[in-house]
């Protein structure tokens, strides 16, 4: 089973990630572990990867979609992962569909998480006081201004992934604003009809 999770920050999609890691055994694959992964790993393309993030840049898509690549060749990438994080531009996911075809493989199907921007700021801010309230660090990225700058992102760069997906055949909703038991049914429902 291989997946994409789809949905701006705040929707649940880790959430809902680590629910099907646990019940398929299949590896959620984020590309910031990957990376970081990579590097510790002085893989080939980690260390390039190290050079250009010890430069204080951003690594290129080249060699995102070059990690992606390798680490999708694991073995416990066999039976399947869910691809949480990326693609996050049309450009990425055209790598993706590329680097699949390469491998013989494809997606089973990409489920976009529907949420309510303004609830989700909501959801943040709860998650914040979760967090303090246990003595946990608060993430930097949990406060309703950080927030609306990653949403805004979100809605310019990786939205357009969910016409793209639609185009294909391949995308499939989910009401991300139900429960968490809620939206992990609704998305066992969509994986049961694959």
């Amino acid at each position: 089973m291989r997946l994409i999770l789809l949905g701006p920050p705040g929707a649940g999609k880790g959430t809902q990630a680590q629910r099907l890691v646990e019940k398929y055994s299949i590896p959620q694959l984020s590309t910031g572990d990957m990376l970081r992964a990579a590097v510790k790993a002085e893989t080939e393309v980690g260390l390039k990867a190290k050079a250009v993030m010890d430069a204080g840049e951003l690594v290129s898509d080249a060699i995102v979609n070059a990690i992606v690549s390798e680490r999708v060749d694991a073995p416990d990438c066999e039976n399947g992962f869910i691809l949480d994080g990326y693609p996050r531009t049309l450009h990425q996911a055209d790598a993706v569909a590329e680097m699949l075809a390469g491998k013989g493989i494809g997606l089973d199907a990409v489920i976009e998480l529907l949420v309510d921007d303004k609830a989700l700021v909501g959801r943040i801010v709860k998650r914040a006081e979760e967090a303090k309230a246990a003595g946990q660090p608060v993430r930097k990225d949990d406060t309703p201004e950080v927030f609306d700058e990653r949403l805004r992102e979100y809605y310019k760069k990786t939205a357009p992934l969910t016409g793209y997906y639609y185009a294909k055949g391949m995308l499939k909703t989910v009401d991300g604003m139900d429960t968490i038991k809620g939206v992990t049914s609704q998305i066992e429902k969509i994986l049961g009809e694959i």
